[in-house]
């Protein structure tokens, strides 16, 4: 009988160890502009660098980490994401922790999403668990069907596959319900105010603005188009296949 209660209260201190080990900001943002399935276009390698030196690494210049704070993690899924998180990722001397999905022309669709959404969910859990994040702030750079996508969402019911749904966005008003396709310059930030609750307390949507030498990068409003042409090197519009990880 002894065994059994000691057994349960280990039981009940790891789950209560697990609650309270929320983040207290997660902060989210999609890939750069790419130019194939593997590599980021000249912009996306500049979006890249603007990033780490204005808002995401250390010494940035409107650095969204206030006082003196270094994340406590810097996560990617894609090659893509992969590419955009490094330069940030460098100037901390941080890893990447990767849940790595990668381009397979001979994949079939269906099991090609089936792993990113598989890879969305594994993250989130550790993101909503792991004791080293708890009270800290975390960076997802992610493909933006798998943070909102309202077709993506509805094509599995009852499971929740976008981050929006997986930390409970979904139950606020002021989230889109869909990552806008023209804009790779937004950060989604996600606030945990309360302690041991996986339910988030505050959001906002932060527009990436550079300026300087990265004037060029596009800044353009939510939901508005980017402004690219054929001539910037950049995929515009890609087949249905190579188009998934858009």
């Amino acid at each position: 009988m002894m065994i059994r209660i000691v057994a349960a209260g280990l039981l009940l201190l790891a789950l209560l160890g697990s609650a309270a080990a929320t983040p207290a900001r997660i902060i989210i943002l999609r890939h750069g502009e790419k130019a194939t399935s593997w590599k980021l276009c000249g912009i996306g390698q500049d979006r890249a660098d603007a990033l780490g030196a204005t808002y995401l690494g250390r010494g940035a210049a409107k650095s969204l980490f206030a006082g003196g704070e270094a994340p406590a993690a810097i996560l990617a899924i894609t090659p893509h994401t992969l590419e955009l998180a490094a330069p940030a990722a460098e100037s901390w001397a941080e890893p990447i922790t990767l849940y790595s999905v990668l381009p397979d022309k001979n994949a079939d669709e269906d099991e090609h999403v089936d792993a990113l959404n598989r890879r969305t969910q594994e993250a989130a859990h550790d993101v909503m668990t792991d004791p080293r994040y708890a009270g800290k702030t975390v960076v997802m750079v992610w493909e933006h069907k798998h943070i909102a996508n309202a077709k993506l969402e509805a094509g599995f019911p009852g499971e929740a596959v976008t981050l929006r749904e997986l930390f409970k966005l979904d139950q606020r008003s002021d989230v889109p319900k869909t990552w806008s396709g023209a804009n790779y310059d937004y950060f989604w930030i996600v606030e945990f105010g309360n302690q041991g609750s996986d339910a988030p307390t505050g959001f906002t949507m932060v527009k990436q603005d550079f300026g300087g030498a990265y004037a060029d990068v596009p800044d353009n409003d939510w939901g508005e188009p980017n402004g690219m042409t054929e001539a910037s090197g950049c995929k515009l519009k890609s087949s249905k296949k190579d188009d998934r990880d858009d």
